[in-house]
């Protein structure tokens, strides 16, 4: 470039020359003033070059230190943030306004944005043609739910985008339901904190996502609603987390700590062979319980039977749903795991119910089972925990002997009393309180109460969470501790697991908790909670492997 610009200069020089007439006094002339000229050009090129550099320089250096200003500026949190693009055809739904949720965490930046249809079905930070290049990582759209001045809802499709910088066009493709790629330019603009209106509208959406999983009918779309219910949690900030308030959700539904979920085992997995033993319960989404009560009766069974595959399946939709979303453990229901049995061409199926009686959910059980009786060669139920109900409230039978046993015995020791009989010195009583239930079976709690009298526990009572029976009630299970004179009360779950009931109806501190409720009532010196399933006793887990045991044999 420098040399075109000197030889054009010249050029001109020697030409004007020419046309003066003064040949040899115009030619040292013309030599002199092209010197001169292409001398001056020189550093007229340097300089433009070097104030050109210094510009690029001090450009480079000022995005330099805005980016840096707002990465800076950007802490881990959750903004508002515009989201535009160059297509009046992609673009953010009118209810949000062209903005998004902009999630900046450990300095990375994801900005969830709703769309106005379910008709673009993946995006690719890139261009189309690398979207279409084998490997190529896409993102997947969630199902959001717009709601709409006018009151009305609408399901469409969201996605979570990686942002590279503010302020600054990124490519982004598209591809819709015709199955072609488009490219377009997006750009994140306009970062703002998220005002008090908008923090408690995406605590309210946490909150609406939680209820729509929060149910007991598993669909297609089931897993995808719990992530999403997930992500939008992660996004919150601390702040923004305690507001989540649902007509099921509450801040603990992902923020309490239940312990660790890799303790526990889903036994889901295939190459079952010809015989399975299906170990079902109601379930629990506390991972140390299911891991220590549900998974000590499993792998009991496991122990006691080799020759049979032993898998799980739960009752609860609710809880397979809770552990999934928060957890990512996908556990079987029970349509799940029979179908996982027939897949993998069990002949022989026994089902060990983890219930304690014959009560409403065995009842669904059974009645599910009868709809795969012809997939098997050979389908068995055995005996809930307490064996059959009995006729009336004063019949009792081994398995309830049993029982009694193992859990008196295992609340006495955990008390640290030598003896029931000790503790009865003592002026404690032990409470047992199980769930409860308006079904025929019901009169199971009242045979347990007349088992623990004929064993001659007399400081032993039996209570309900629903007060189902009547006399199960706190109220009266209050009044009889109270009448029989004890000041000291130890109160245990009379359930597998010691899950959301042992933790809130009888261990909490709201007013309405069975703990509250003794102490309140000011007649006595202590009340103390042992939050412990059955599940995890030796001599319950024996029971169910007997249980399982008789079926097997036949």
């Amino acid at each position: 470039m420098k040399n075109r610009v000197i030889s054009l200069i010249l050029s001109s020089v020697l030409t004007l020359a020419m046309i003066s007439g003064c040949a040899s006094q115009s030619t040292s002339n013309a030599s002199i003033a092209a010197s001169e000229a292409a001398s001056t050009a020189t550093s007229t090129e340097a300089a433009s070059e070097a104030s050109s550099e210094t510009a690029v320089t001090e450009a480079a250096s000022t995005e330099a230190s805005s980016e840096e200003a707002d990465n800076e500026t950007l802490a881990d949190g959750v903004y508002s943030a515009s989201f535009t693009t160059d297509s009046s055809m992609f673009h953010v739904n009118e209810a949000y306004d062209d903005k998004g949720t902009l999630t900046v965490k450990d300095g990375k930046m994801t900005i969830h944005i709703s769309l106005t249809s379910k008709n673009i079905v993946n995006l690719f930070p890139g261009t189309a043609e690398d979207a279409q290049k084998e490997g190529a990582e896409l993102l997947q759209p969630t199902t959001d739910t717009v709601k709409y001045d006018d009151g009305t809802t609408e399901e469409v499709n969201g996605f979570d985008v990686p942002v590279p910088a503010i302020d600054e066009p990124f490519a982004l493709a598209l591809i819709g339901t015709k199955g072609k790629w488009y490219d377009h330019q997006v750009t994140v603009s306009d970062v703002e904190e998220q005002d008090a209106e908008e923090s408690d509208e995406a605590a309210d959406h946490v909150a609406d996502l939680i209820d729509q999983i929060y149910v007991q009918e598993w669909t297609d779309d089931t897993y995808e609603k719990c992530e999403e219910a997930k992500k939008a949690w992660d996004a919150l900030d601390d702040k923004q987390k305690e507001l989540v308030e649902g007509e099921n959700a509450d801040p603990d539904y992902f923020g309490r700590d239940t312990g660790d979920a890799s303790k526990d085992d889903a036994l889901n997995g295939d190459n079952i062979g010809e015989n399975e033993l299906l170990v079902v319960s109601f379930g629990t989404s506390f991972n140390d319980s299911r891991a220590e009560d549900i998974g000590g009766i499993e792998k009991a069974l496991a122990a006691a039977y080799p020759d049979w595959s032993v898998r799980r399946a739960f009752t609860a939709q609710i809880i397979i749903n809770h552990v999934y979303a928060r957890d990512g453990e996908k556990i079987d229901n029970v349509k799940q795991a029979l179908e996982r049995a027939v897949d993998n061409g069990v002949k022989n199926l026994v089902v060990q119910p983890t219930h304690l009686m014959h009560g409403a959910e065995y009842d669904e059980l059974v009645g599910t089972l009868d709809e795969y009786k012809d997939k098997f060669e050979s389908v068995k139920v055995s005996e809930p925990l307490l064996g059959e109900v009995g006729k009336d409230a004063k019949e009792t039978n081994e398995d309830k002997e049993a029982v009694a046993k193992a859990i008196t015995a295992e609340a006495v020791k955990s008390a640290k009393f030598d003896s029931l009989e000790a503790a009865k010195k003592e002026g404690t009583a032990f409470v047992f309180m199980g769930h409860g239930t308006s079904h025929t079976a019901k009169v199971t709690y009242s045979q347990m109460q007349a088992q623990m009298d004929k064993l001659g526990y007399d400081n032993v009572f039996i209570g309900t969470v629903e007060g189902e029976p009547e006399d199960t009630s706190l109220e009266s299970t209050i009044a009889k501790v109270k009448k029989a004179g004890y000041k000291n009360v130890v109160l245990r779950p009379l359930m597998v697991v010691a899950g959301d009931h042992a933790n809130n109806d009888m261990a909490g501190d709201d007013e309405e908790s069975w703990k509250s409720g003794f102490t309140n009532d000011g007649s006595f010196e202590k009340v103390d909670c042992q939050i412990s399933g059955l599940g995890r006793i030796a001599d319950v887990q024996k029971l169910y492997v007997e249980h399982a045991g008789e079926v097997i044999k036949k």
